[in-house]
């Protein structure tokens, strides 16, 4: 994966994230998700709270709150303090040097094709947990499942063993697609529902 070819899919998950937060109805900020015992609003809370890791770290910052307690308030508008992260991230990844090998995270340096690719897997995966929860035909689109996948080969099982920030990995049914198997890989069951929770 090339340098830009990371910042593409991020842009790509940044969008999807936005257009899922977009699309949440007032009365279901306080549904259940796939993330165990999270709520939509929490869920989107450590979304915009790993994100502004993702950003800040580029400038040697981390973000005030820990991603791991989402019942922080998010005050004002979700959409629009959802907006200024994702814009604080993107405008951090731009002013890197082009020449950039490596890019500091959260989780350390990494090339930054890679880095890029872990933030969008980061936005990607919580956006499809707010777009199930809340109903919306918004699914994770298998051009983005694909993009984000060499990012979750060389992270999560290392994440899940070491920090326990993923469920075991689902087995996958023969018929699975790029997308589907990706939510498997990440402990997602990709055909959950409310009413299955």
């Amino acid at each position: 994966m090339e340098h830009t070819q990371g910042i593409e899919v991020l842009t790509r998950a940044h969008a999807y994230l936005a257009e899922v937060v977009a699309g949440v109805p007032e009365s279901a900020w306080g549904a259940p998700t796939p993330c165990t015992e999270w709520t939509v609003r929490q869920v989107l809370n450590h979304a915009r709270i790993d994100q502004q890791a993702y950003g800040l770290a580029i400038t040697g910052r981390r973000p005030d709150s820990d991603p791991f307690q989402p019942a922080d308030a998010l005050d004002g508008d979700p959409v629009a303090e959802l907006d200024k992260v994702l814009r604080a991230v993107a405008d951090a990844y731009a002013g890197l040097p082009a020449d950039a090998e490596q890019a500091p995270t959260p989780l350390g340096p990494m090339p930054v094709p890679l880095a890029a690719a872990a933030a969008a897997m980061d936005a990607a995966v919580h956006a499809w947990d707010i777009a199930v929860a809340t109903g919306q035909d918004r699914p994770l689109s298998g051009e983005l499942a694909e993009g984000i996948r060499p990012a979750a080969d060389r992270l999560v099982d290392r994440l899940r063993d070491a920090y326990q920030v993923f469920a075991p990995a689902r087995a996958l049914a023969p018929d699975y697609d790029s997308a589907e198997a990706l939510l498997a890989f990440l402990g997602r069951d990709p055909h959950w529902s409310p009413t299955a929770s």
